[in-house]
């Protein structure tokens, strides 16, 4: 007899969107390894363990329907405890969709590292599609012995199509002090120049790559660029942030891979 296959829990639906939850919680197993005691999602936000390294569990987001459409509100919650390693993707691109009532999205990360916890949150590209209006935050709590690798992409609008609003805030703390605030709008309805040549310069798609690790206080990366259209920041703390333009997703990735290969930890470490 086969056995049951557990269903992802259904979304609450309200008149203004639906609202899903994705909990991640990683423990270091006392072996060297880390275990997962939690991996629960909901609606369109499922949840599969995937082939990790020897000391890191790899967990993917996997899309279970279309979304976030206006009035959606989608949370990802992920905690790293003590010595755990844990590595966070998507098995595709998201892309925000326009509602039928004209209200906007919300798409909201909270990732909270703790002493000795290394995670790397390395999603797919957002899709900003023409007529979605979609709010994205971003919160980073780390342990100050914490490391980061963390990558956003966002790309305006599908082939030959303009984009929606798209609001996307980054913000970490490390050790209960500020590192990061930075907030960017893209789209109709940003304010004006958003594209131009002190903006985006008509690129469609932008990327940032933000590495913590405690290793830079004694040995902190230089300013720099990284092509034409790409910067390399320190931070005031051990991180460095990696700002980049590029005309396409398949071009940015480039950028950011590179970026990652001279910044980031190694994979699992």
């Amino acid at each position: 007899m086969t056995p049951a296959v557990p269903l992802t829990p259904a979304a609450p639906v309200t008149p203004a969107g639906v609202r899903a939850t994705a909990r991640v919680h990683a423990v270091a197993d006392g072996r060297g390894g880390t275990a997962l005691p939690l991996l629960a999602g909901e609606g369109p936000l499922a949840l599969r363990r995937t082939r990790g390294t020897a000391a890191e569990a790899g967990v993917m987001l996997v899309g279970a329907m279309s979304a976030p459409l206006g009035g959606d509100h989608l949370t990802v919650e992920a905690t790293a405890g003590p010595g755990a390693r844990l590595a966070l993707g998507s098995a595709a691109a998201t892309l925000a969709l326009p509602g039928r009532g004209g209200a906007p999205a919300r798409y909201d990360v909270h990732l909270t590292l703790e002493d000795g916890a290394a995670v790397r949150w390395l999603p797919e590209p957002l899709v900003s599609v023409r007529g979605s209006d979609l709010r994205v935050h971003t919160r980073v709590r780390l342990a100050p012995t914490a490391r980061l690798l963390l990558r956003e992409e966002q790309v305006l609008g599908r082939c030959g199509e303009a984009p929606g609003l798209l609001r996307s805030r980054l913000t970490a703390t490390r050790g209960d002090r500020p590192l990061l605030d930075q907030e960017l709008t893209c789209g109709p309805g940003a304010p004006g120049g958003w594209d131009g040549p002190a903006g985006l310069a008509g690129h469609r798609a932008l990327g940032q790559l933000l590495v913590v690790d405690p290793v830079f206080a004694q040995s902190p990366p230089a300013a720099g660029v990284l092509g034409e259209f790409a910067a390399v920041t320190p931070l005031a703390g051990p991180a460095v942030l990696v700002t980049a333009l590029a005309p396409d997703a398949l071009r940015l990735r480039e950028l950011l891979d590179r970026a990652a290969r001279t910044y980031g930890p190694p994979s699992g470490a």
